[in-house]
């Protein structure tokens, strides 16, 4: 074995190492009370927002029902780039500005060290619910294709769920794109208008 392949074995076997002390220190870190709440709030979010787009989408119009289920896939692109974008930022940006009393910096600063947190809330709490949600929302839009333009069933569930999942994959593969060139921006604008509510309080 030459001194390259030696070499090579050797930080192999350091990264491994680093590995797993930083898997260990991750197992220690495991937050119970996080996960159970995080089940609840999905719970809870889920049946609501599914409860509301029941009651809008059966009794909207066509028009209605297309632009409600464009709201939840935006909703869903929209917090998947601001969870991306939390993961991605640069910590120290943010103390540098929240020690010159920058306004929402502390807010971005909690966000930051809380980024797992965040991210699974935004990503996979909202953006899968959101998902779910104008999955649903589609097949009532198809079912209102078929009543007002006599299409072919099958035909009309196929096309909407195919232009729905288009639209959602195409739009975070943007979206992520864009989060983690302007992840500093997007989280310092977000901890803008988190920062608004906190004054509200």
């Amino acid at each position: 074995m030459n001194r390259s392949e030696k070499s090579k074995n050797n930080e192999f076997r350091n990264l491994l190492i680093q590995t797993r002390r930083h898997e260990k220190k991750k197992k220690e870190l495991v937050d119970i009370k996080w996960i159970l709440t995080i089940v609840v709030i999905s719970f809870l979010l889920s049946v609501g927002l599914s409860f509301i787009s029941e009651v809008t989408i059966k009794k909207a119009t066509l028009i209605v029902s297309i632009l409600i289920t464009l709201l939840f896939i935006f909703l869903g692109i929209l917090f998947d780039i601001i969870g991306v974008a939390v993961t991605a930022s640069d910590e120290a940006i943010f103390h540098s500005m929240s020690s010159r009393k920058v306004k929402g910096a502390k807010v971005a600063v909690k966000f930051k060290k809380n980024a797992d947190k965040v991210s699974s809330f935004c990503c996979d709490v909202v953006g899968d619910i959101c998902g779910v949600i104008s999955g649903a929302s589609g097949i009532t839009i198809a079912l209102l294709l078929v009543e007002n333009f006599s299409i072919n069933p099958l035909v009309s569930t196929l096309v909407v769920t195919g232009i729905i999942s288009s639209l959602t994959i195409g739009g975070k593969a943007l979206g992520k794109s864009l989060a983690i060139n302007k992840s500093n921006i997007i989280l310092y604008e977000f901890s803008k208008v988190v920062f608004l509510f906190y004054k509200c309080k």
